[in-house]
């Protein structure tokens, strides 16, 4: 069994549901930051009050870039990527472009996450990293393997499975796939659907590094429980 203290720095904390108004997610972020977290992950709209309140802290701020689908031009996901770690952001997670990748056009997928990739590199001189979500519920194992590959040659710290608005989440067998193609060099987020322990350490021991879920603060507790 992971410690709590260790489990906890390998998820990231996520408020992404529609709805859910400002009063609420400053509280939740506030109620998270002190949890030990390896990021607290929100909307673009929050990314500053997000940093001003995570100053100091391990618990990095995360925002999302193209999300949920990936179908913004290039370039405006260049310029919103940069403007979002110039506001606070130390992680971006980007959408890939899932319509060009299931038509086969890769030299498109390459550049669009290359433009990004460079972006949050050189924005205000950052040590910013960028997952990369492959929204894998719309893919099948061979477009994965070569979704994960474009991603880990463009750039990408992290390969992420899902936005949590896709037709799944995460599963063990989309991480053993991408771990196989990534190796030991690159992370992987398993996210989406991710709402207790047992899911987490399944996703753990097939090779993900990082967790995103919004159940954060009850996986820990339960860590405890069994930890004690």
């Amino acid at each position: 069994m992971i410690a709590p203290h260790t489990l906890a720095a390998m998820i990231d904390q996520t408020w992404l549901k529609p709805g859910a108004n400002v009063t609420e997610a400053l509280e939740w972020i506030d109620d998270s930051a002190g949890a030990g977290f390896a990021a607290l992950c929100v909307p673009p709209f929050l990314t500053a009050r997000t940093a001003q309140r995570l100053k100091g802290l391990s618990t990095r701020t995360c925002t999302v870039c193209g999300f949920p689908f990936g179908f913004e031009d290039t370039a405006d996901k260049e310029a919103q990527a940069r403007h979002l770690v110039e506001l606070g952001a130390q992680e971006v997670d980007m959408v890939m472009n899932i319509a060009a990748m299931i038509d086969g056009d890769y030299d498109y997928v390459r550049k669009d996450l290359e433009a990004v990739a460079t972006a949050v590199a050189e924005a205000s001189h950052s040590t910013a990293i960028l997952k990369v979500i492959l929204e894998t519920g719309y893919l099948n194992s061979e477009q994965i393997t070569r979704a994960s590959e474009i991603a880990v040659l463009a750039g990408a710290h992290f390969i992420k499975t899902s936005t949590g608005f896709g037709p799944r989440g995460a599963n063990v067998a989309d991480i053993e796939t991408i771990r196989a193609v990534v190796g030991t060099e690159v992370g992987i987020k398993a996210s989406g659907g991710i709402r207790d322990l047992a899911s987490v350490l399944e996703l753990l021991d097939a090779g993900a590094t990082r967790i995103g879920t919004s159940a954060g603060i009850e996986i820990i507790r339960a860590a405890q429980t069994h930890w004690s």
